[in-house]
């Protein structure tokens, strides 16, 4: 839920103030990623929020009957469609800290 509050949020940003609202909107869904990894300690944590977001931003891009869109054509909006998958798998795929005394540690690597 949290993931597509964040992505509604970040596409009304990032058209209105280019180019810091982008970063802004960018900066905000890799912060909730990564956090959702680390608070979770596994890739789900990064996937749950993930999925939110892009379920919220592609609902977004569709235009509707009236003729009405929130993303225009432009640079900007392609960059955070781009930018925020793309964060959403780095944050998924950063590998997790092994646990002192976890599986690991017991195998001596």
């Amino acid at each position: 839920m949290l993931g597509a509050v964040v992505g509604t949020a970040g596409a009304l940003v990032q058209g209105g103030w280019f180019p810091g609202g982008l970063l802004l909107a960018l900066l905000g869904a890799a912060g909730l990623f990564y956090g959702g990894a680390r608070a979770i300690g596994t890739r789900a944590g990064a996937v749950a929020p993930a999925a939110g977001w892009l379920v919220a931003v592609m609902l977004l891009t569709a235009s509707r009957p009236e003729g009405d869109f929130l993303f225009g054509a432009g640079l900007g909006s392609y960059a955070f469609l781009l930018g925020g998958m793309a964060v959403a798998v780095m944050c998924a795929t950063l590998g997790q800290r092994p646990q002192p005394g976890g599986p690991a540690a017991r195998l001596g690597k």
